[in-house]
Protein backbone atom coordinates (compact mmCIF):
# COMPACT_ATOMS: atom_id res chain seq x y z
CA UNK A 1 0.00 0.00 0.00
CA UNK A 2 2.85 2.25 0.71
CA UNK A 3 4.14 1.85 -2.71
CA UNK A 4 1.33 1.99 -4.39
CA UNK A 5 0.62 5.43 -2.41
CA UNK A 6 4.34 6.62 -3.56
CA UNK A 7 3.41 5.42 -7.33
CA UNK A 8 0.67 7.32 -6.89
CA UNK A 9 2.30 10.40 -5.95
CA UNK A 10 5.28 10.45 -8.15
CA UNK A 11 3.44 9.50 -11.33
CA UNK A 12 -0.45 10.17 -11.42
CA UNK A 13 -0.05 13.37 -9.17
CA UNK A 14 2.45 14.48 -12.03
CA UNK A 15 0.71 13.90 -14.93
CA UNK A 16 -2.62 15.46 -13.41
CA UNK A 17 -0.79 18.45 -12.24
CA UNK A 18 1.25 19.20 -15.59
CA UNK A 19 -2.13 17.91 -18.10
CA UNK A 20 -3.69 20.40 -20.04
CA UNK A 21 -6.79 18.25 -20.12
CA UNK A 22 -10.24 20.33 -19.02
CA UNK A 23 -11.55 16.75 -17.49
CA UNK A 24 -8.68 17.25 -15.17
CA UNK A 25 -9.09 20.56 -14.05
CA UNK A 26 -11.42 19.68 -10.88
CA UNK A 27 -8.67 17.40 -9.81
CA UNK A 28 -5.25 20.17 -10.35
CA UNK A 29 -7.59 22.79 -8.64
CA UNK A 30 -8.10 20.22 -5.64
CA UNK A 31 -4.70 19.80 -5.34
CA UNK A 32 -3.50 23.66 -5.63
CA UNK A 33 -6.18 24.42 -3.04
CA UNK A 34 -5.23 22.07 -0.50
CA UNK A 35 -1.69 22.85 -1.22
CA UNK A 36 -1.67 26.81 -0.64
CA UNK A 37 -4.16 25.79 2.47
CA UNK A 38 -1.17 23.80 3.66
CA UNK A 39 1.31 26.81 2.91
CA UNK A 40 -1.10 29.89 4.37
CA UNK A 41 -2.70 27.73 7.57
CA UNK A 42 -0.23 25.65 8.69
CA UNK A 43 3.53 26.17 7.27
CA UNK A 44 3.78 30.08 7.16
CA UNK A 45 1.95 30.69 10.63
CA UNK A 46 4.28 28.09 12.66
CA UNK A 47 7.29 28.40 10.79
CA UNK A 48 7.14 31.92 9.25
CA UNK A 49 8.22 32.73 5.72
CA UNK A 50 11.09 31.15 5.81
CA UNK A 51 9.41 28.55 6.04
CA UNK A 52 8.01 28.58 2.76
CA UNK A 53 11.11 26.43 2.01
CA UNK A 54 9.64 23.28 3.45
CA UNK A 55 6.45 23.30 1.49
CA UNK A 56 7.11 20.88 -0.51
CA UNK A 57 7.84 18.54 2.53
CA UNK A 58 4.90 19.19 4.28
CA UNK A 59 2.94 18.89 0.90
CA UNK A 60 3.93 15.39 0.68
CA UNK A 61 3.78 14.03 4.01
CA UNK A 62 -0.31 15.47 3.77
CA UNK A 63 -1.27 13.74 1.06
CA UNK A 64 0.98 10.72 1.41
CA UNK A 65 -0.70 10.14 4.48
CA UNK A 66 -4.05 11.13 2.74
CA UNK A 67 -3.39 8.76 -0.42
CA UNK A 68 -2.81 5.57 2.16
CA UNK A 69 -5.48 6.48 4.39
CA UNK A 70 -7.76 6.65 1.34
CA UNK A 71 -6.30 3.09 0.16
CA UNK A 72 -7.61 1.52 3.02
CA UNK A 73 -11.33 2.64 1.76
CA UNK A 74 -11.07 0.58 -1.26
CA UNK A 75 -12.43 -2.87 -1.81
CA UNK A 76 -9.19 -5.36 -1.21
CA UNK A 77 -6.75 -2.37 -0.10
CA UNK A 78 -5.31 -1.81 3.49
CA UNK A 79 -4.64 0.96 5.28
CA UNK A 80 -0.59 1.29 5.51
CA UNK A 81 -1.26 4.18 7.83
CA UNK A 82 -3.00 1.16 10.47
CA UNK A 83 0.34 -0.33 11.02
CA UNK A 84 2.69 0.93 13.69
CA UNK A 85 5.39 0.39 12.04
CA UNK A 86 4.26 2.96 9.33
CA UNK A 87 3.45 5.47 11.72
CA UNK A 88 6.59 5.78 13.50
CA UNK A 89 8.83 5.48 10.48
CA UNK A 90 6.40 8.75 9.65
CA UNK A 91 7.40 9.91 13.00
CA UNK A 92 10.76 9.51 12.80
CA UNK A 93 10.85 11.50 9.62
CA UNK A 94 8.75 14.41 11.74
CA UNK A 95 12.01 14.13 13.97
CA UNK A 96 14.70 14.35 11.87
CA UNK A 97 12.85 17.45 10.54
CA UNK A 98 12.52 19.21 13.90
CA UNK A 99 16.14 18.81 14.52
CA UNK A 100 17.22 19.53 11.43
CA UNK A 101 15.23 22.82 11.00
CA UNK A 102 15.87 23.75 14.27
CA UNK A 103 19.57 23.51 13.46
CA UNK A 104 19.94 25.06 10.43
CA UNK A 105 17.63 27.70 11.79
CA UNK A 106 19.82 28.92 15.20
CA UNK A 107 22.99 26.69 14.25
CA UNK A 108 23.72 23.50 16.59
CA UNK A 109 25.12 25.32 19.93
CA UNK A 110 22.22 27.55 19.78
CA UNK A 111 19.80 25.04 19.10
CA UNK A 112 21.23 22.82 22.03
CA UNK A 113 21.26 26.08 24.57
CA UNK A 114 17.72 26.83 23.64
CA UNK A 115 16.39 23.00 24.06
CA UNK A 116 16.27 24.04 28.26
CA UNK A 117 14.13 27.20 28.56
CA UNK A 118 16.51 30.35 29.29
CA UNK A 119 16.53 31.79 33.09
CA UNK A 120 16.55 28.44 34.28
CA UNK A 121 18.84 28.15 37.42
CA UNK A 122 22.14 26.43 36.36
CA UNK A 123 21.80 23.68 38.90
CA UNK A 124 18.33 22.29 36.95
CA UNK A 125 20.45 21.89 33.82
CA UNK A 126 21.45 18.54 34.48
CA UNK A 127 17.89 17.62 35.45
CA UNK A 128 15.95 19.57 32.59
CA UNK A 129 18.01 18.73 29.50
CA UNK A 130 17.28 14.84 29.59
CA UNK A 131 13.37 15.60 30.73
CA UNK A 132 13.40 18.29 27.35
CA UNK A 133 15.05 15.78 25.26
CA UNK A 134 12.28 12.77 26.58
CA UNK A 135 9.82 15.20 25.66
CA UNK A 136 10.59 16.05 22.44
CA UNK A 137 10.98 12.70 21.36
CA UNK A 138 7.36 11.92 23.53
CA UNK A 139 6.12 14.47 20.92
CA UNK A 140 6.68 12.54 17.69
CA UNK A 141 5.80 9.06 19.70
CA UNK A 142 2.27 11.14 20.21
CA UNK A 143 2.25 11.41 16.47
CA UNK A 144 2.82 8.07 15.94
CA UNK A 145 0.19 6.50 18.26
CA UNK A 146 -2.16 8.89 17.35
CA UNK A 147 -2.34 8.25 13.36
CA UNK A 148 -1.89 4.62 14.16
CA UNK A 149 -5.18 4.20 16.66
CA UNK A 150 -7.41 6.40 15.08
CA UNK A 151 -6.82 4.51 11.33
CA UNK A 152 -7.16 1.04 13.40
CA UNK A 153 -9.91 1.91 15.13
CA UNK A 154 -12.38 2.71 12.81
CA UNK A 155 -11.47 -0.51 10.97
CA UNK A 156 -12.07 -2.30 14.12
CA UNK A 157 -15.58 -0.55 14.65
CA UNK A 158 -16.45 -2.03 11.11
CA UNK A 159 -15.15 -5.16 11.71
CA UNK A 160 -17.43 -5.92 14.77
CA UNK A 161 -20.51 -4.53 13.21
CA UNK A 162 -20.02 -6.51 10.18
CA UNK A 163 -19.89 -9.40 13.32
CA UNK A 164 -22.84 -8.46 14.67
CA UNK A 165 -24.52 -10.67 11.70
CA UNK A 166 -22.36 -13.72 11.95
CA UNK A 167 -23.24 -13.30 15.96
CA UNK A 168 -26.72 -13.34 15.94
CA UNK A 169 -27.24 -15.40 12.95
CA UNK A 170 -25.60 -18.26 15.40
CA UNK A 171 -29.18 -17.95 17.02
CA UNK A 172 -30.90 -18.59 13.88
CA UNK A 173 -30.58 -17.02 10.47
CA UNK A 174 -34.20 -15.05 10.37
CA UNK A 175 -32.43 -13.04 13.59
CA UNK A 176 -29.27 -12.73 11.78
CA UNK A 177 -31.54 -11.34 8.73
CA UNK A 178 -32.80 -9.03 10.77
CA UNK A 179 -30.07 -7.84 12.16
CA UNK A 180 -28.24 -7.74 9.07
CA UNK A 181 -29.85 -3.94 7.46
CA UNK A 182 -28.82 -2.94 11.22
CA UNK A 183 -25.33 -3.97 10.72
CA UNK A 184 -24.99 -2.86 7.27
CA UNK A 185 -26.22 0.39 7.69
CA UNK A 186 -23.93 1.14 10.79
CA UNK A 187 -20.79 0.00 8.67
CA UNK A 188 -21.90 2.55 5.70
CA UNK A 189 -22.15 5.50 8.43
CA UNK A 190 -18.97 4.57 9.58
CA UNK A 191 -17.33 4.43 6.37
CA UNK A 192 -18.65 7.86 5.62
CA UNK A 193 -16.79 8.84 8.94
CA UNK A 194 -13.81 7.00 8.02
CA UNK A 195 -13.51 8.91 4.72
CA UNK A 196 -13.73 12.32 7.05
CA UNK A 197 -11.17 10.75 9.33
CA UNK A 198 -8.97 10.29 6.51
CA UNK A 199 -8.61 13.69 5.70
CA UNK A 200 -8.41 14.84 9.20
CA UNK A 201 -5.46 13.06 10.32
CA UNK A 202 -3.68 13.90 7.48
CA UNK A 203 -4.18 17.91 8.16
CA UNK A 204 -3.27 16.51 11.78
CA UNK A 205 -0.52 14.93 11.61
CA UNK A 206 0.97 17.59 9.01
CA UNK A 207 -0.63 20.67 11.68
CA UNK A 208 1.50 19.45 14.85
CA UNK A 209 4.55 18.63 12.74
CA UNK A 210 4.43 22.18 11.61
CA UNK A 211 4.02 23.36 15.52
CA UNK A 212 6.63 21.19 16.71
CA UNK A 213 8.78 22.50 13.41
CA UNK A 214 8.10 25.69 14.15
CA UNK A 215 8.78 25.47 18.13
CA UNK A 216 12.44 24.21 17.47
CA UNK A 217 13.24 26.88 14.59
CA UNK A 218 11.76 29.85 16.74
CA UNK A 219 12.24 29.12 20.25
CA UNK A 220 11.49 32.54 21.67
Amino acid sequence: MMGIASLILLVVFPLIIRSRSKALSPFRAMIEIIVLFIRDEIVIPNLGHRGAGYLGYFSTLFFFILVMNLLGLVPYGATATGNLAVTAGLAITTFCLINFAGIREQGLLSYVGHIVPKGVPVWLYPLLFPIEIIGLVTKTFALCIRLFANMIGGHIVILSFISFIFIFGSFGVGIGLGVAPISVGLVLFTMMLELFVAFLQAYVFVFLTAIFTGAAMHPH
